[in-house]
């Protein structure tokens, strides 16, 4: 039963600083746009990657899909 008086304020010390952290996140905006970097990866970012006899002409496919 000592353990008791030596895990309760062991508990309790863990448990502020998990409330702490939670919100220094909120407050430093970590849980602001949750959303963005989820639809990033659909981005077409690599346009260095592709040769050049493969790069189509962004007018020309504007101009067959009207």
């Amino acid at each position: 039963m000592e353990i008791v008086i030596i895990l309760i304020p062991i508990a309790l010390i863990l448990t502020g600083l998990a409330f702490w952290a939670f919100f220094w996140s909120v407050n430093s905006g970590q849980f602001d746009d949750l959303d963005s970097p989820a639809h990033s990866i659909l981005y077409d970012d690599d346009e260095d990657m592709i040769p050049d006899d493969a790069k189509v002409d962004k007018k020309d496919v504007k101009s067959n899909n009207d």
